[in-house]
């Protein structure tokens, strides 16, 4: 589990596939300790939980290898990754961390789609559309994952909702970079999804 709170951005510098073509291995250096990187660890990449499969230091940089399946790469932007790509990265939340988001699982529904970005004086609003499938679980003032990162939804009508990021947000996270037609991973709110799923068995 996660609480999309970006804790560093980690950038891809290897991308190929294994022996056996259904994974893709990636190698992503970071600013983590690479002695606190234990082979089996979770790591949310763009919101993609991803397990840990080797770990190691070269030239003063960490880096650690993951695999891509063949589903992720069909589901998520991931199909899109490539050396240089820049990730937004989050260590698995231990017991007693501070829940500085909302809980996230890593486990990516579906692709947003940026359709405008406003930068105003103290901010910058993004209006994104995604699927009616997904849609359905966006509501205003709730809580939605966007590549990682915990946002809080400001307006929804139909498919397109909207978010504001602040300075701070945009330094830390690949926020910053993106423009229109710009396609990110998202996460809808757990609790959103089971009040659906009850909704329904009624």
């Amino acid at each position: 589990m996660f609480t999309g709170i970006v804790t560093d951005i980690g950038e891809i510098v290897g991308f190929a596939p294994t022996a056996q073509g259904q994974l893709h291995r990636l190698r992503i250096t970071c600013r983590y300790d690479q002695t606190t990187i234990a082979d089996g660890a979770s790591i949310a990449c763009n919101g993609v939980c991803l397990t840990v499969v080797a770990s190691g230091v070269e030239s003063g940089s960490t880096w650690f290898d993951v695999d891509a399946a063949a589903e992720t790469l069909a589901l998520t932007t991931a199909k899109h990754w490539r050396v240089g790509t820049r990730l937004n990265l989050e260590r698995a939340l231990k017991i007693g961390d501070e829940l500085g988001g909302h809980i996230v699982a890593g486990h990516a529904d579906g692709i947003a789609t940026l359709v405008s970005r406003e930068d105003l004086p103290d901010m910058a609003r993004f209006e994104l559309s995604t699927t009616r499938e997904l849609a359905r679980f966006i509501a205003t003032k709730g809580s939605i994952t966007l590549d990682g990162v915990s946002l809080t939804v400001n307006t929804v009508k139909d498919v397109i909702f909207s978010v504001l990021i602040i300075p701070h947000t945009l330094t830390v996270t690949t926020i910053g970079t993106w423009k229109a037609s710009t396609e990110v991973n998202i996460e809808v709110d757990l609790m959103a999804r089971y009040a659906a799923r009850l909704t329904e068995m009624k």
